[in-house]
């Protein structure tokens, strides 16, 4: 083994691994002991808020409006029914209110709340805001009530209108069938007809 290689090996061994080693352990601590984040496919502008930070309330409303967001805007987004958003789709009015209630309107509430929380911790949650009757907390779990609702009404609306669809097109195919069997059973009809009157001639 020559000077050099062995220098090599050295520096492999108690500089390298050593460095690594540090590094992993590092970064290993560090995840272990982050916060756990909120994770709302629907809503990622809330991401970096830890969980810890919002009462169990919150998180649960929050979970409802992410699920109820998601489906919400596979139905007014997806337009064309070709099962993903894009340009192809044509843009409603329904489709723009839910992209800013989830974009805009709730990160916004949620990030009030979380100024008011920070001033001092129990304040938020136990005094009343001036001219008010509600806390922060149940300010905050109007607003996302609100948009609950909505959202409610909204999967509502859209079930009973794709519901009519469906019976307008089961109403239109009887109405077709029966006037095609009655159809049918006349031509037999006069089929049976035409033949007893030959059958009589001859």
């Amino acid at each position: 083994m020559t000077q050099v290689t062995a220098m090599l090996v050295m520096f492999v061994l108690y500089g390298l691994l050593p460095a690594a080693g540090l590094y992993l352990g590092y970064r290993g601590i560090k995840k272990v002991t982050a916060p756990k984040m909120l994770e709302y496919e629907a809503m990622p502008q809330l991401g970096y808020i830890p969980e810890k930070s919002l009462p169990i309330e919150v998180k649960t409303t929050l979970a409802q409006i992410n699920q109820k967001g998601e489906k919400l805007r596979a139905i007014y987004g997806d337009t064309n029914n070709d099962g993903k958003i894009d340009d192809t789709d044509t843009v409603t009015e329904t489709y723009v209110m839910i992209q800013n209630l989830m974009d805009e309107h709730i990160p916004e509430a949620v990030a009030d709340y979380r100024r008011l929380h920070d001033l001092d911790d129990g304040r938020a949650d136990n005094t009343k805001i001036k001219h008010s009757n509600v806390t922060g907390k149940e300010a905050l779990l109007e607003v996302l009530n609100t948009i609950n609702t909505q959202f409610d009404d909204l999967l509502n609306a859209s079930y009973h209108q794709d519901g009519q669809k469906l019976l307008a097109t089961n109403r239109y195919l009887q109405q077709r069938f029966d006037g095609a069997v009655s159809n049918a059973q006349s031509l037999q009809i006069d089929d049976d007809n035409d033949a007893s009157i030959n059958k009589n001639q001859s």
